[in-house]
């Protein structure tokens, strides 16, 4: 009697063993251990970081070059690719919750704590007792002024610009997707690159506005509640961009170098998805941090 075969089932591509995860822990031990020791002012601080820096960047490198090279040679079934979205979907979720831990604090701060020290409330014996010139006003720089005299970047002015770059640049950016769906390659590399081009003229806007800021205006990180959260806000945010625009400009590479094809570039897609999470929080910056 013939025996029946078994049906075969589609296997998981197991990589080989990487030494990048652990280079990568090692690296971010070091950026950890580097900006404590910087903190607390040893000589050694920053060139702990620095070596974290070099090792998290090398790390990074490698390890996309490895990536890249085996969907390139066809290694990644239907069920790794599902996995690369998956694994995307968490990832710009975790950022959503950072994101929201420090817009939760504007708004915490500008709906609750500042009328509470004014003497709204219950509790405000605080003003009576502590602070009773306190004018409960937004920005703010603080009971007693303890924040400084400061000025305040107007929304219609580079915001308002940075804002048309980075909706530009979504708007860039999904042509060249749908170009790229339809094989139109010559498309995909333009756009592609003004959508590069964008971000950098964004990051460089930010920079500008930030010398403006901290040499005219005197707003600086210790301007109060005000100058922390703008630029902790500002600042992690122009850092996502810059990450988005280094991933951009990987793709872009990789476009010109024929790679994707109309079925087969979840590098791109993911790329994207970064992107366009990058200019809304940024519409949000514009509204709440500059606008309102």
């Amino acid at each position: 009697m013939a025996s029946v075969p078994q049906q075969t089932k589609p296997r998981y591509y197991v990589p080989e063993r990487s030494p990048w995860p652990i280079v990568g822990a090692g690296a971010l031990f070091l950026c950890t251990s580097g900006a404590a020791l910087w903190l607390n002012d040893s000589p050694a601080g920053p060139w702990v970081a620095a070596a974290g820096a070099v090792a998290l960047a090398t790390m990074f490198i490698g390890w996309f070059s490895n990536v890249i090279g085996e969907s390139q040679r066809g290694m990644f079934n239907d069920r790794v690719d599902r996995s690369f979205r998956i694994g995307m979907i968490v990832f710009i979720i975790s950022e959503v919750h950072f994101f929201a831990v420090f817009f939760g604090s504007l708004f915490y701060v500008r709906e609750w704590v500042v009328p509470w020290l004014g003497g709204e409330g219950v509790k405000g014996l605080t003003n009576r007792e502590l602070w009773p010139t306190f004018e409960p006003e937004w920005p703010t720089n603080g009971p007693a002024g303890l924040g400084g005299e400061f000025g305040v970047i107007p929304a219609f002015g580079i915001p308002a610009l940075n804002t048309a770059i980075l909706l530009s640049s979504s708007i860039t950016l999904t042509i060249a997707h749908y170009a790229l769906k339809e094989n139109r390659r010559l498309i995909v590399n333009w756009l592609l690159g003004t959508t590069v081009a964008l971000g950098v003229l964004f990051i460089t806007l930010q920079a500008t506005e930030y010398v403006h800021g901290i040499r005219d205006l005197d707003l600086k990180f210790s301007s109060g509640i005000y100058g922390s959260l703008f630029y902790m806000l500002t600042g992690f945010h122009g850092l996502h961009v810059t990450i988005g625009a280094i991933m951009l400009l990987v793709i872009w590479y990789r476009s010109l170098r024929g790679h994707f094809t109309p079925t087969h570039h979840f590098a791109f897609e993911a790329s994207a998805w970064y992107w366009h999470f990058v200019d809304a929080v940024w519409i949000g910056l514009f509204v709440f941090l500059y606008w309102l």
